[in-house]
């Protein structure tokens, strides 16, 4: 079960419980609270363990008879010159992973060589929430009532800072981001007989509490469109598609809006080009761009953030049904371009296509950024670390990737061009789906959307590789990442608030 944290900034904090103390590893020393009396207890277990206060790290004692704390913990922090927000959110994730069953804990962050203002003391309970989750909601009760009852207990910490009038404050906007990558996570997490495009639709209906505008397009109503790509891949499943359109509206009136398009199909077999059996279960992950886009738009409203943002999710599921598209196929997608199915089971891309031609015609907005599970490729070529960054945009690539470096979710750019964009050339429609080799696989999956999205500055994020499966971190235990909701967020932050 998820760890549930209840944070309580203030000055000063009954030292009980578990404590929890920081140290940078140019401090020379671990400083404790008034009235704790442990430095000589602390310094023999240091030297016992060799404990450094290198980043990440942590030295556990019990504490000393006399005092009302029960354990104390240090967590190290590594060169307090070096720090960087992201050691934050780490150094909270060592220390949420130190807590054991319900008990509670003091944090003591002001230490020795550390500036700790409002966003430091926020990002260390942001890396405590993000750690405590996961996914267990299908797990069988335990038969020890007790025990559940210790599982399901809330943790209450008190995060001890000169600086928590500050903390406070950002701790609200930083409690928004938490809960938009929990959300997707969760989203990603769940098996597809639970969410399908209907109860994907109702979880973001659900941001209407936070002031989102949600509109839903049903199967009928992209036919009379002209989605003939995304109905392509919808058409042999039973259940039938949805495109849901989030409005966030905290900027100017006058301000055009920037929209993220999200890859949502709930489970794909491949369709008739169906996947082998090895592995498909993971492909209820396969809507991480629509989960991402949802958390997203859950952070920006839950932050009140000054921007105009729109939500686009294409809903679909992928089957090998009787009516399921064939290939060789040839279907029409609303920008008019015809498209060759070479392979049902490059099916994301023609979701997206149609869904990013459908953003900008009716939108016009200032740029788009869509998300998708895309390509097996691109994890090939950037293993789990990096998401795969494709632009027609400069400026806008390069805002991409300072937002990565700021929030660890980081991407790498990869190329576009007129070479890659003829490999998907078709002897009988505009285009076909794939290239028809393994040689550059996520390239010219990007150069098929490049073909929907006009003008307007747009990127392409191939987050295949880090959505789901991705290696466990200090701030993040489950499969499913929530990868992009804190990315997407930073850039919004960086770039496009208004003042």
């Amino acid at each position: 079960m998820t760890t549930t944290f209840d944070f309580a900034f203030s000055g000063s904090a009954k030292a009980k419980g578990t404590i929890i103390l920081l140290q940078a590893s140019d401090s020379g020393s671990t400083s404790a609270p008034d009235g704790l009396d442990v430095a000589a207890s602390l310094a023999k277990a240091a030297g016992v363990a060799k404990f450094k206060a290198k980043a990440q790290s942590k030295l556990e004692i019990l504490a000393p008879q006399g005092t009302e704390a029960e354990r104390i913990i240090v967590v190290g922090m590594g060169k307090s010159a070096e720090l960087v927000a992201h050691d934050w959110l780490k150094a909270g994730g060592v220390a949420a992973s130190a807590l054991k069953g319900g008990e509670d804990a003091v944090v003591y962050l002001d230490a020795p060589g550390l500036a700790v203002g409002g966003e430091q003391a926020a990002d260390f309970a942001l890396g405590m929430t993000l750690r405590g989750y996961k996914f267990d909601k299908y797990k069988s009760k335990k038969a020890d009532a007790d025990e559940d009852a210790v599982k399901d207990k809330s943790v209450k910490v008190s995060l001890v800072t000169a600086a928590s009038a500050a903390a406070n404050k950002a701790w609200t906007v930083a409690q928004a981001v938490a809960e938009g990558v929990i959300l997707a996570r969760d989203l990603v997490n769940e098996p597809a007989n639970v969410l399908g495009p209907q109860e994907f639709t109702e979880q973001a209906q659900a941001l209407k509490a936070l002031g989102v505008e949600v509109e839903v397009l049903t199967e009928s109503e992209m036919k009379t469109l002209g989605m003939g790509a995304l109905l392509g891949v919808a058409q042999g499943s039973v259940r039938p598609p949805r495109l849901v359109v989030m409005q966030w509206k905290g900027g100017k009136a006058k301000d055009k809006p920037i929209a993220f398009v999200g890859k949502g199909v709930v489970f794909d077999t491949g369709g008739i080009s169906i996947k082998p059996a090895a592995g498909m279960e993971d492909m209820k992950g396969d809507m991480g761009g629509a989960a991402a886009v949802t958390g997203l738009m859950r952070v920006l409203a839950g932050r009140k953030a000054k921007v105009n943002a729109i939500g686009i999710l294409g809903l679909v599921e992928n089957m090998p049904d009787g009516n399921a598209q064939r290939p060789g196929d040839i279907v029409r997608s609303m920008s008019g371009q015809t498209i060759e199915v070479i392979n049902t089971d490059a099916e994301g891309r023609l979701v997206l296509g149609d869904a990013l031609y459908y953003c900008n015609d009716r939108f016009k907005p200032a740029l788009m950024i869509n998300l998708a599970t895309l390509t097996g490729a691109i994890g090939v070529a950037l293993g789990s670390h990096h998401a795969g960054l494709f632009s027609n945009d400069d400026a806008l690539a390069d805002q991409l990737l300072a937002a990565g470096r700021l929030s660890h979710e980081r991407l790498w750019r990869m190329p576009l061009g007129p070479e890659y964009d003829k490999m998907i050339d078709s002897r009988f429609a505009d285009m076909k789906n794939t290239g028809g080799s393994r040689e550059g696989g996520a390239i010219t999956a990007a150069q098929f959307l490049k073909r929907f999205v006009g003008d307007t500055p747009w990127a392409h994020l191939d987050i295949a590789s880090t959505a789901m499966g991705s290696p466990s971190s200090d701030i993040n235990q489950s499969w499913g990442s929530g990868f992009g909701v804190r990315l997407l967020d930073q850039f919004v932050r960086s770039n496009h608030e208004d003042a």
